[in-house]
């Protein structure tokens, strides 16, 4: 293994362990068993090197992603299956790869102001629907606005579940608590509320 490749390898291991704002040069250094010239060498900043190892970091966890959808699919199961499924596989994961998915969302955050990253996160993104889409309306092909929109949702779902259990992990719902949430929710799209907005309204 190169000086560039212990680096990457180095500033992966800073990030799960320290995250990008905590990561120094010495830190950069001693992880990956290489020299400060070495950085400014191969990236020219530390930055760099940082940027790009949370580029691979993400990339890490789409493929944890791909791991647990490919628990969700099957022949035999619902959709309802498909989704508790994936679901499962995502709040498993939280415990066994909880530093790739802390720096997934660390990610998410830096894009703002990192145009390459961002651009490989919404590239990330728009392969990622269709997939995720499919275990919703398995019937509608892959670029099909539904599909494409039900691919959407599952991952807003999913990042906003992602967010809980990194913040309050005992009160995060489970696989169970989403279907029931979505299954009561869905029930009621059609029918009028009988709530009274002014029930609502702030003192």
């Amino acid at each position: 293994m190169g000086h560039r490749e212990q680096l990457l390898a180095g500033a992966r291991k800073c990030l799960y362990e320290r995250g990008y704002a905590n990561t120094t040069a010495r830190d950069l250094v001693s992880a990956s068993n290489t020299n400060l010239a070495s950085i400014g060498y191969h990236f020219g900043s530390k930055e760099a090197l940082l940027n790009a190892a949370l580029v691979t970091a993400f990339e890490e966890w789409g493929a944890e992603l791909d791991r647990v959808m490919s628990t969700a699919e099957g022949p035999d199961l619902t959709t309802a299956g498909r989704l508790e499924a994936m679901w499962s596989g995502v709040l498993e994961s939280f415990s066994s790869h909880r530093p790739l998915w802390v720096a997934g969302i660390e990610a998410f955050a830096l894009a703002e102001r990192m145009p390459d990253l961002r651009e490989k996160l919404a590239t990330a993104y728009q392969r990622a629907r269709p997939s995720l889409g499919a275990l919703a309306v398995p019937d509608h092909d892959a670029d099909h606005p539904t599909r494409l929109a039900a691919g959407s949702f599952l991952l807003a779902v999913m990042i906003g579940l992602t967010v809980q259990n990194l913040l309050d992990p005992p009160s995060a719902p489970t696989a169970g608590d989403l279907l029931s949430a979505l299954r009561a929710m869905t029930e009621k799209l059609d029918e009028p509320s009988d709530l009274n907005p002014a029930d609502n309204a702030r003192p």
